[in-house]
């Protein structure tokens, strides 16, 4: 029996992937965590299957998304990354991506890893489990986004 895919999830071998075996599952690995920051910064604008497209060479631009080399990046770098043709080639995407990798460690030194910090917001640090039913119903942010995005602002300044 084929399982229900949402709404979004079109045909495309990468998004079926994607829906399947990524997309709601728990992530409790940092370097995971820390490519979904910087596809995520990437997507901006964009369509997410765009993304998925160039991840083997974000990943490969991205030093396989170590948080530990990315923040080392420097002037040089970014002019690498700004003639890379596998990337989204945006100087604000790229720095920004550079930038994140400093808050990243940042967070991880304070709370032993960055998904511990994610936890923290959670009720009793457990995953919420939704059931929409249709995409309308999905708001584009939540208390708890919010939250979060308002604590690592904090990270920033």
């Amino acid at each position: 029996m084929k399982s229900k895919r949402c709404d979004w999830c079109s045909d495309d071998p990468l998004y079926v992937k994607y829906h399947d075996e990524e997309w709601g599952k728990l992530v409790e690995n940092d370097r995971k965590m820390f490519e979904f920051l910087v596809l995520e910064s990437a997507q901006a604008g964009l369509s997410w299957i765009t993304i998925l497209r160039k991840r083997e060479n974000y990943r490969k631009a991205f030093a396989k998304f170590d948080a530990k080399k990315v923040v080392n990046f420097d002037s040089a770098d970014v002019e690498r990354l700004m003639n890379d043709p596998g990337i989204v080639r945006n100087r604000l995407k790229i720095n920004a991506a550079i930038s994140n990798a400093r808050c990243f460690l940042d967070i991880q030194k304070e709370f032993g890893s960055f998904c511990a910090y994610l936890r923290s917001f959670l009720p009793k640090g457990q995953p919420i489990v939704n059931r929409w039913k249709t995409i309308e119903e999905i708001p584009p942010r939540t208390e708890l986004s919010n939250a979060i995005s308002k604590d690592m602002k904090r990270v920033v300044f």
